[in-house]
């Protein structure tokens, strides 16, 4: 048979079953031909390409193409894996074709076609379903995987509902869904990755698709689920694990990862769609430092432009942005702008003609350039699939960048428009490619915050600045943070923001936040004490922002009075005096794709029970949160782990295991230290560029494996890529008479702020005897209690803190 010959027939095939409308199956094998690392089979009346990327990451495509050509993926990084791909080693047996990548198998059934991943030991990771294993039906397809019974499923990205995805079914298109509810989908983003686990075994699937898409976990099939899309290539990526954390990392290596974000964007963030004019910024700054209430961000949203028109101020209200913007800069704020994909078809506007000039917006089929309705009127739009468009757009923030602006916030960008969304049948150039808006709607954002992101690194190179995106592809996190939309002020929303960022963190979008109180409460909400409980959670989320809708009631810290201000406070202190946990932890994040705010399952997956647990969660791998979040008076449960912990606040130990019954007054959100762990703090600022006064100090919670790490850089430029950053890491060791502590030697030249580091640790039993540091005895710790405080000189080389303690007493006698 000629090469040509499949391809006419999967044609003919799919044109036969779009008439039809009927699910038809590839069929047998019927021809192998091995690569280096991997096989290609001709399967009926397509061929498909297995390889191996890695050792742990096998791609799979589907395709009449013998070529197997595609356009370049938008969401996966080139040389995404740089060493060498492992060589594959192809077998045939009587039943199957086996591809042995080292003693990893993906075994292809001969006569259904039905794909195996096999692991080390021989056991089944996960597989086709063995009837109806990958199905087409005229340009669509859908791939089914046997579903156990017992398996449960995360990530997705940006999907309302339970933490657990299993019995629920998603569509991927971008959407703006407004006051979306748990039942709302789609949503804002389109992730489509899919991270299995049961019982600390995981493997996952990306679907590299940017088509109108779909993940069905058990709402079809009883037995199995699927994924596919309307149109576009069957191309996917399995990630063998084994754990939760080996196919994150996988994953993120693959598509990308959050860059390390300015120390600033970790802050508190105060947000709100009618903070109009220039003198109620600088109010709202002085009332946070009047009333020491910790603080970094302040936003503009739309209503700074002239008739929202993108890159325009309006004067009358801000007539000296550049000033206000250094005026809020010397108390320690920094703004973030809010801008929109949309430009107001105007001449004389700069965007407009220079737009017009260059080509830059997309087209109707007939070549005319497509105009709509938005905000401003009638509006274009950009064409962000060109590489030419992009570069003209990162240009336009150029007053911007110059007036001292360090964030910006691309709000609407699904897209959403008056008109609902551009026309399907929107041609767009994809670099000399002609594109449609069945393709291009999910990348838009992506594309959006990709020009953003390359522009202002064009306009301050050696700059971090910060991206805010609502909508976004996979790997949009190499540019921008997110949030969860347009929540509303209810205690339903304030709950399930836990699970819908839980999920966000697993499909690599590490800095991510809500609406804190809720986006829309219409005139009425939210409720003092929703308002309270909704900060005290946000402390705990990676990004803090309060933003709320124009009409709402005002969400200010101090409003609702003293008792509320003071408790609000409380925890934003909370939140910057563990500032050097948070930056480390996004630094690792930075590295690896660990998401900052973890289930319980990615620290425990070996603990019963915790697999759909999403009523508490990890922040980092030392403490776990376990909020209020039911309006409803009384106790509720806190499922601790097995193992020894630590409560938070005062250090007393807690013994995991149990359902402990909680009843937190107001003030107070029950948080568990992890024995076993050391957090660093810093002493109180009232914002991130404000040096802290006092030691690093370092809460020892003892216990097996004892360890923690605290990295530290400018916080604000590129300089840590050049080798100006500083790594400590830390360890502790239980003794029958007494503890020790470790700080290993610095890595990295960075010069920290701290002179001193202060020790307390937890949990220690016995009276203190004698404190030494480096071999020699100290004086000046205090110990009540059972724990013990202790401050000694750091420098740059290793040290170590030996705490003797008296002898256990003995036992009584008989």
């Amino acid at each position: 048979m000629s090469r040509a010959r499949p391809a006419a027939v999967l044609a003919m095939a799919l044109a036969a079953g779009a008439h039809a409308q009927t699910w038809m199956s590839v069929g047998g094998v019927t021809g192998a031909e091995s690569l280096h690392n991997g096989a290609v089979f001709t399967a009926g009346w397509t061929r498909v390409r297995i390889e191996a990327l890695s050792p742990t990451v096998v791609r799979v495509r589907y395709s009449a193409d013998t070529r197997f050509a595609r356009p370049p993926s938008i969401a996966v990084l080139p040389g995404a894996f740089p060493a060498a791909p492992p060589s594959v080693k192809l077998e045939r047996t009587d039943g199957a074709y086996l591809l042995r990548i080292g003693a990893r198998v993906v075994r292809v059934d001969r006569r259904s076609f039905s794909i195996s991943f096999l692991n080390e030991a021989g056991e089944v990771v996960s597989r086709d379903h063995p009837e109806r294993p990958a199905l087409f039906n005229g340009t669509s397809f859908k791939l089914v995987k046997s579903m156990p019974p017992k398996e449960a499923y995360y990530g997705l990205g940006d999907k309302s509902g339970a933490l657990n995805r299993r019995n629920s079914a998603f569509t991927f298109w971008t959407t703006d869904a407004w006051l979306w509810q748990e039942s709302t989908d789609p949503v804002y983003k389109s992730v489509p990755f899919l991270l299995a686990a049961e019982r600390g075994r995981a493997y996952g699937y990306f679907l590299d698709n940017s088509f109108r898409g779909f993940f069905d976990l058990g709402k079809e099939y009883r037995d199995a689920y699927s994924f596919g899309a309307e149109d576009g290539p069957a191309d996917y990526y399995f990630f063998y694990g084994p754990t939760a954390k080996d196919v994150i990392r996988d994953y993120t290596a693959l598509v990308g990862r959050t860059p390390l974000p300015p120390l600033w964007a970790l802050g508190y963030q105060q947000s709100r769609q009618n903070y109009n004019d220039a003198e109620t910024f600088l109010k709202h700054a002085a009332e946070f430092r009047k009333r020491r209430i910790p603080a970094d961000v302040l936003y503009m949203d739309g209503g700074y432009t002239l008739e929202e028109r993108s890159f325009t101020v309006d004067t009358k209200r801000f007539p000296d942005l550049p000033g206000m913007v250094r005026s809020l800069g010397e108390s320690g704020f920094k703004v973030v702008t809010s801008a929109y994909f949309t430009i107001a078809a105007r001449e004389g506007d700069r965007a407009y003609d220079t737009g017009m000039a260059g080509g830059h917006f997309v087209h109707r089929p007939d070549g005319a350039v497509h105009v709509g309705k938005s905000w401003p009127g009638d509006t274009v739009y950009p064409d962000f699939a060109r590489a030419e468009t992009r570069r003209w757009w990162g240009g336009l923030y150029d007053e911007f960048a110059k007036a001292g602006i360090r964030g910006f916030w691309n709000d609407m960008n699904e897209p959403a428009v008056e008109d609902s969304d551009l026309p399907i049948d929107t041609v767009y150039d994809a670099d000399g490619r002609k594109a449609t808006h069945r393709e291009m709607h999910n990348l838009y954002g992506m594309l959006e915050n990709q020009a953003t992101y390359e522009g202002l690194l064009r306009l301050k190179p050696d700059l971090r600045l910060f991206l805010l995106t609502r909508a976004g592809w996979a790997g949009t996190q190499r540019y921008a943070a997110t949030w969860t939309g347009d929540n509303t002020s209810t205690w339903n929303h304030m709950r399930v923001s836990v699970p819908g960022l839980l999920n966000l963190g697993l499909s690599g979008w590490t800095l991510s936040g809500d609406d804190i109180g809720g986006f829309s409460g219409f005139s009425s909400g939210p409720s003092a004490e929703l308002m309270t409980r909704w900060m005290q959670l946000g402390a705990f989320n990676p990004l803090f922002r309060n933003h709320a809708e124009e009409h709402t009631r005002p969400r200010e810290p101090w409003t609702d009075g003293p008792e509320h201000e003071a408790v609000r406070r409380k925890f934003i202190e909370a939140r910057y005096r563990l500032m050097p946990y948070l930056y480390t932890g996004m630094e690792e994040a930075s590295r690896t794709g660990m998401p900052l705010m973890r289930p319980l399952f990615l620290e425990f997956p070996e603990e019963p029970g915790v697999a759909s647990n999403a009523d508490a969660f990890m922040f980092g791998d030392a403490l776990l949160v376990a909020p209020k979040v039911w309006d409803i008076p009384g106790e509720y449960v806190v499922a601790l782990p097995k193992g020894k912990w630590f409560d938070y606040w005062t250090g007393e130990p807690v013994e995991g295991g149990n359902a402990l019954r909680v009843d937190p007054p107001l003030d107070t959100m029950p948080v568990y230290a992890r024995a076993g762990r050391i957090v660093p703090h810093q002493p109180l600022v009232q914002h991130a560029g404000e040096t802290p006064r006092g030691p690093l100090e370092l809460r020892v919670y003892p216990g097996p494996d004892c360890r923690g790490d605290v990295y530290a850089d400018d916080g604000d430029s590129f300089a840590f890529r050049r080798g100006g950053f500083l790594r400590l890491s830390f360890s502790c060791a239980q003794r029958p008479d007494g503890l020790d502590v470790t700080i290993s030697a610095a890595d990295g030249p960075f010069v920290p702020w701290f002179r001193e580091i202060a020790i307390r640790a937890y949990g220690l039993g016995r009276r203190v005897r004698s404190v030494a540091f480096d071999g020699k005895p100290i004086s000046g710790w205090t110990a009540e209690g059972g724990a013990l405080s202790v401050r000694v000189p750091w420098s740059r080389k290793s040290a170590s803190i030996r705490i003797a303690l008296d002898a256990p007493a003995p036992p009584p006698s008989k």
